[in-house]
């Protein structure tokens, strides 16, 4: 019997997903692989950095978990055309009809990969133009500068020939088509990819005291640093105001340092837990979720789950920031960059605690209308055809 059942899922078409994340594949995919699976095809997942308890988590979505070699961060030349050789390989065993790359490095070098091995069908997903794309005050440095020529070079390269590129924000579709990475033809807006509004059910308001939170990758870019310097000038004002940051150091460059969160975690000006597998506790002892990046996000995973769960959201009008939060009704918007700025919409909430349940109720329901991940896969699925 199970030699049967092998039999027809090795007839069945392979469709492959090129992730740079195992953790994103369960958190971010886990519905569009069911999906993928209830539509026929044989999906097969791959990720540089499986353990144990992740391929599981996969396997039950039902596809098959495979590891591949990928840097996660920065261009290395030598092991990046390694890795490209070594990848085409494992397609050429795995002959899939189809592939489908998100996240930089996948859409690049998976793109590559996968022309090379002949594979007819290519899909790519670009959430958020991401770090060589987001510029510090000052201007982006020398380094930057080449690191943004290489990169745009390369997406080049990877983005030929795909039949479809999918984008989260229209910022981004209309940025790719202005530096020629793309055709007109080759591109669909498909909005954000949506949170299970189930799993993520709305929880009861916090007002007293008022509590914010960042949860996102620790990244420079994400504005981490102006939410410690907004949380400074608010409890010189208001000291029972607590401020929660959650979150890891990551391998992005732009990363802060631990010794950073150590250092504000011991002064108290907030209050650092590191990443958790389950943000839904935290979110819901929470009055408002802040995310001041300056970072060219897609449409941000942290934004639609605080919505979803009925939290208020400040955030800077940025690229796929400005798209998920509807300025003076689900949250505020600020400049990006201005601590000032943030610290007056943070003492809005702390002044009048009532926005925080009005606007906290208007965020769920933008989010059910605009963050149900079924009709976003939907969305990707007819994109796909």
């Amino acid at each position: 019997m199970s030699r049967g059942r092998a039999g027809d899922a090795s007839r069945k078409p392979a469709l492959v997903v090129i992730s740079s994340q195992a953790l994103s594949l369960w958190n971010f995919r886990g519905p569009l692989i069911r999906a993928w699976v209830a539509a026929g095809w044989r999906v097969v997942a791959l990720a540089p950095d499986y353990d144990d308890a992740g391929r599981a988590r996969v396997a039950s979505l039902g596809a098959e978990p495979l590891d591949y070699s990928l840097g996660r961060a920065g261009l290395h030349p030598l092991r990046d055309v390694l890795d490209i050789a070594r990848l085409v390989g494992l397609l050429l065993r795995l002959r899939p009809a189809c592939s489908f790359a998100y996240f930089v490095k996948p859409v690049i070098y998976g793109g590559i990969a996968a022309r090379l091995a002949g594979i007819p069908r290519r899909y790519a997903m670009v959430e958020g133009a991401g770090y060589v794309f987001s510029d510090p005050p000052q201007g982006p440095a020398l380094r930057r500068r080449f690191l943004r020529w290489a990169v745009v070079a390369l997406y080049r390269l990877g983005l030929a020939g795909v039949r479809k590129v999918l984008f989260l924000n229209r910022d981004d579709e209309e940025m790719f088509r202005m530096l020629r990475l793309v055709s007109p033809d080759q591109t669909e807006c498909v909005g954000a990819i949506g949170v299970d509004l189930d799993h993520f059910a709305p929880a009861s308001s916090v007002v007293e005291p008022l509590v914010f939170i960042l949860a996102a990758r620790l990244l420079v870019e994400k504005g981490v640093r102006e939410y410690v310097e907004a949380a400074r000038l608010v409890r010189r004002l208001r000291p029972e105001v607590r401020f929660i940051l959650l979150g890891s150091p990551d391998q992005n460059p732009g990363s802060v340092s631990h010794s950073e969160l150590l250092e504000w975690s011991s002064e108290g000006v907030v209050e650092w837990q590191a990443h958790v597998d389950d943000v839904r506790p935290w979110l819901a002892r929470a009055s408002v979720y802040v995310l001041p990046t300056w970072y060219r996000e897609g449409v941000p995973r942290g934004i639609q789950e605080a919505m979803a769960m009925g939290r208020p959201v400040i955030t800077t009008d940025m690229p796929g920031c400005r798209d998920a939060v509807v300025d003076g009704e689900t949250g505020l918007l600020v400049p990006p960059r201005d601590s000032r700025a943030l610290a007056d919409c943070m003492l809005r909430f702390v002044d009048a605690p009532g926005l925080v349940c009005r606007m906290g109720q208007a965020a769920r329901k933008f989010a059910e209308q605009a963050f149900d991940v079924h009709a976003a896969n939907d969305r990707i699925l007819r994109a796909m055809r």
